[in-house]
């Protein structure tokens, strides 16, 4: 797998917090789905949806498990009833690796970890890993998922 160095830049976001199982995330994304459809920001290249995966669900308890969904925005968020919050993305050095495919099974998170990082000898950044779904929407088939992850580093 190819692993890039990359600083990404500060990036606002409109983020829905998601706490607990993650058989639940679809629920929680739907309300930022609802929100970004009805505030118009539809453009996938202005608008990038990202996850910030604060806890690794095949070892994190369900109870303990929190992500935030998030859409790169340029203005607050303002009073919804949604949940929708405003958050920033710091600038970050980073690990970067493209996963292809499914979205449940993410190859290039577990690589970055378990296999590149005690290589590497770099050290993990205070902020989590993150991932900037490249292509979303309901024709995008599983097999063409395209889904960048970031690691943060010191």
């Amino acid at each position: 797998m190819d692993v890039q160095i990359v600083v990404f830049p500060e990036t606002k976001v409109a983020a829905v917090e998601h706490f607990g199982s993650p058989a639940l995330e679809h629920d929680t994304l739907q309300k930022l789905i609802a929100w970004r459809i009805e505030q118009r920001l539809l453009d996938p290249l202005k608008y990038r949806s990202f996850g910030i995966h604060y806890t690794d669900p095949r070892t994190t308890p369900h109870s303990d498990h929190h992500v935030d969904f998030c859409l790169s925005v340029e203005h607050a968020v303002g009073s919804n009833s949604f949940g929708i919050v405003n958050k920033v993305i710091p600038r970050n050095c980073c690990a970067l690796a493209r996963d292809i495919g499914s979205r449940y099974d993410n190859k290039a998170a577990v690589y970055l970890y378990e296999i590149w990082l005690p290589q590497s000898g770099e050290v993990p950044g205070n902020f989590p890993i993150f991932f900037h779904y490249v292509n979303v929407g309901p024709n995008v088939r599983e097999e063409e998922m395209i889904t960048d992850v970031y690691l943060p580093l010191k």
